[in-house]
Formats: structure tokens, sequence, C-alpha cells
């Protein structure tokens, strides 16, 4: 059984204050990590910032995400690097300033969460007649994303439920690596996958066929055995299968022996706290 590759989602989030560069900086730090899974939206004037929620007004477990408010795409860039994040001396981070403070030797995720509106035609598989326009929205976001992405010299791969966003990659830079993250349609999920050669597919963790997680509810999808074997198909096809997003050893080690190719973690130590036993 070979180990799929440690993705650490938003920097660890378990243990750090999420998608911050010092999060990053110690994740990228530990050998166990492949890859640094973060959101990225533009602040007011464009320029992309790592943040996950909508609102810089969001909460975690009952404590303020910053000690800011508003849409981060409505909130000018001084306001949105100056926010705390989670209590802490962190800021939210320019993804320019993200990807300039870690090492080429750890990939990143780049999930490109919002363009700047709250139409997103969230986990949609779009009708051909709606793909431009689609497009056409997440252009600009997305040049900006690439634009900051052009000068890490380490692997970059965007994901993102947004058909539209990996509609844009494909037209704007070709040659990244893309993905669809899935939420409660798999089989729509590997339909994108498809429509733009993506290199690799993004499923819940309990979407995998054949596994005990599979029995039960997370994210959008239902508990209950999938009717696709998405791991066979995307493999069939000569894709990754990278899994979101788990918390514990056992959950790694049921998706180790699925034969995932990488797999969103929330706590370092999970691989090799399974391998150990």
């Amino acid at each position: 059984m070979s180990s799929p590759a440690v993705i650490a989602h938003r920097g660890y989030a378990g243990v750090e204050p999420e998608n911050t560069i010092g999060a990053a900086v110690r994740a990228a730090d530990r050998d166990e990590t492949a890859m640094l899974e973060i959101d990225v939206q533009p602040a007011a004037c464009g320029t992309p910032v790592v943040i996950h929620d909508e609102r810089l007004d969001g909460t975690r477990d009952g404590r303020p995400l910053t000690d800011a408010s508003g849409l981060v795409w409505e909130t000018d860039l001084e306001t949105v690097r100056d926010a705390r994040v989670l209590g802490t001396d962190e800021t939210v981070p320019t993804l320019a300033a993200f990807l300039e403070a870690i090492p080429a030797t750890v990939g990143v995720n780049v999930e490109l969460k919002n363009p700047g509106t709250a139409d997103l035609r969230f986990a949609e598989s779009l009708a051909p007649n709606e793909r431009a326009d689609r497009r056409a929205v997440w252009e600009p976001f997305v040049d900006r994303a690439i634009d900051d992405c052009d000068a890490f010299e380490g692997e970059i791969l965007f994901s993102s439920f947004c058909e539209g966003a990996l509609a844009a990659v494909r037209d704007v830079a070709p040659d990244y690596a893309t993905a669809p993250l899935v939420w409660d349609d798999l089989e729509a999920g590997i339909e994108i996958a498809r429509r733009y050669d993506c290199e690799a597919i993004h499923p819940p963790r309990n979407a995998i066929a054949g596994t005990p997680l599979a029995t039960t509810e997370y994210g959008g999808f239902p508990g209950g055995e999938p009717a696709i074997d998405v791991v066979e198909r995307a493999h069939g096809e000569g894709r990754a299968v990278n899994v979101w997003t788990i918390e514990t050893w056992t959950q790694f080690d049921q998706l180790a022996r699925a034969g995932v190719d990488g797999i969103v973690v929330e706590y370092p130590g999970v691989r090799e706290a399974g391998t150990s036993r």
C-alpha cells in the first residue's frame, strides 16, 4: 500500500491559525507535508488574499475569525491585511506574500473560493450556453491569482467548487494543474474533470467506495455506499484523487487502503500515527 500525499488543510488548521503565513511556514517545515491547501478570494481592489470565509467576521468554534468585519471583496486591502486571525498576531496575507514566504519544496493547492460576487453557481455542472459567461465572471480574478502564482517556483494546483473558475484557469493559463471539488454530485464532478481535462478530482472523504467513511454524512454528500468508484474511474482516466478533509489516523488509513493519491488533513502527524501501527 503506497502512502498518499499529505495536504495540510489551511496549514493544519486544527493546530494553527488557518490560512496564515506562520501556519504555512510551520507546516512546510514538516517532512510529512507535500502540499498546503489554501483559500483565495479578492479584496476590494482585486488583490488576491488568503482567507476562507466570505466575511471577515466569521467564526471558528465561537471565536471570531478576525478582528475586522465586512465582506472580504468589499473591504480595502489595508484593512484585510491588518486583520488578525483567530485572536493571534497572525494576519490575513496576500497570495503574493504567502507564496513568497514558503519554500518551493512544498506544493500549494490554491482553492479559488470567490471572484468577488455572491452569485457563484456553487458545485454545479454548467450547461453549454452558460459556460462562457461564468468563465468571464472569474477571469479577472483568476488572471490576478495566476500572476502571483507565476512567481512561485514550486508546484501549484488550482481547485474550485465552481466550474467557471476551472474554465478560467484553463483559458488564462492552461499549463497549470486543475481539479474540481465535489460537493453533493460525484457524477457532475467527474464530468467537469473530463470537460477541462483536469489532472485531479477532489471528492469529500465519504465519497470513496468500500470504506467505513462512506456510510457517514459529510459535507454535502449523504451517507451510503457511493454508486461510483471515483478512485477506479479517475485512475482509469489518468487523474489523481485527493480527498478532503480528515482529522484522525484511522480515517487516513481507510483512505490510504482505498488507493487515493492525496489526503487533505486537519492535523499534522496522522499519517505517521497510522503507519506506526
